[in-house]
């Protein structure tokens, strides 16, 4: 099943000629969840052959421009092309109050359900469920309520050996006790033990979102042992002065998180526009986490698979 991450915008405040802003898709077995939606979002979807209306759940991880100042053209387009299915938006508290503006000012009554899902300060919270992932969101430390996400997908039931199925028989009902872990007991009695008729199922996969943040070790529990992390990057290490100022991370900064997390693979992204070789950040933070790549607009990557581009 789908689990994987496409880069829609790699960039940081202002926008360059290969870099848009923050935004990502993560497809968990063919649901999207956008994460994310800054200036020229949905023509990065349409860039990259991703269907507008698949889109039902939209997390914003903060208020700076750079990663939400697209979601009102997003929400109008959809409107325009007659969207009627809910959409889901996770987000500070004060977004609500700045959409219902701007369609109050264009006089704009939407054809679909905006439901808002607001993200509490201070606080980590599970903000979605359901039967096959689970998302947390976590505080972060940057100049406004921030928050990063987690996407855990959920462990699956054991799978039964097809020829044990076609030797044995099995009706239905008993298919489903041996895939939650019973023994099974055939007609003279004789016990099969679950290990012997099941296989393991695939391990859960993961992956989290550390928006705009400081240097900020209390987010190492959300993100244990994730098998991929994205990490903002603004700044080189010489430039630790201007991140610390302006509430961001360095390249090493980065990788030592994910260091200490026990992460697989790093992705560092949201480099600054001073930047236009961002190889510069990557060897920074190889130098602490070697398996770190960057993000740029477009990166595809499978997660526990290759990692490939559009």
């Amino acid at each position: 099943m789908t689990f994987s991450l496409t880069i829609l915008g790699s960039g940081s405040a202002i926008p360059t000629l290969t870099r848009n802003p923050s935004a990502q898709l993560l497809n968990v077995h063919e649901k999207i969840f956008l994460i994310d939606c800054a200036e020229g979002t949905q023509l990065q979807l349409r860039k990259f052959k991703f269907r507008l209306q698949k889109i039902d759940h939209i997390f914003i991880s903060h208020l700076h421009g750079d990663h939400f100042f697209g979601l009102i053209g997003l929400i109008s387009t959809l409107h325009l092309l007659g969207r009627k299915n809910e959409m889901h938006v996770y987000a500070p508290a004060e977004l609500e109050e700045i959409i219902d503006i701007q369609f109050k000012a264009s006089g704009t009554i939407l054809r679909f359900p905006l439901i808002f899902h607001y993200l509490h300060q201070r606080t980590s919270e599970i903000i979605y469920e359901d039967k096959n992932v689970k998302v947390r969101s976590f505080p972060l430390n940057h100049s406004i309520p921030t928050w990063g996400f987690v996407f855990r997908e959920k462990q699956k039931e054991r799978n039964i050996r097809k020829d044990f199925i076609i030797e044995k028989n099995i009706p239905v009902t008993e298919i489903l006790k041996i895939k939650k872990g019973e023994d099974y007991v055939d007609e003279n009695g004789k016990i099969y033990k679950n290990p012997e008729i099941t296989l393991n199922p695939q391990e859960p996969r993961s992956y989290a979102y550390c928006s705009d943040t400081r240097y900020f070790e209390p987010v190492i529990p959300f993100i244990k042992d994730v098998d991929v992390l994205f990490h903002e990057a603004t700044f080189m290490q010489d430039k630790v002065k201007n991140a610390i100022e302006n509430f961001h991370s360095t390249a090493i900064e980065a990788a030592t998180i994910a260091k200490k997390a026990g992460v697989n693979k790093l992705i560092i992204g949201h480099y600054s526009a001073r930047y236009k070789n961002a190889e510069l950040l990557l060897s920074e933070a190889k130098s602490i986490f070697p398996n770190t790549i960057l993000a740029e607009d477009g990166l595809k990557v499978d997660i526990d698979m290759d990692i490939n581009r559009n």
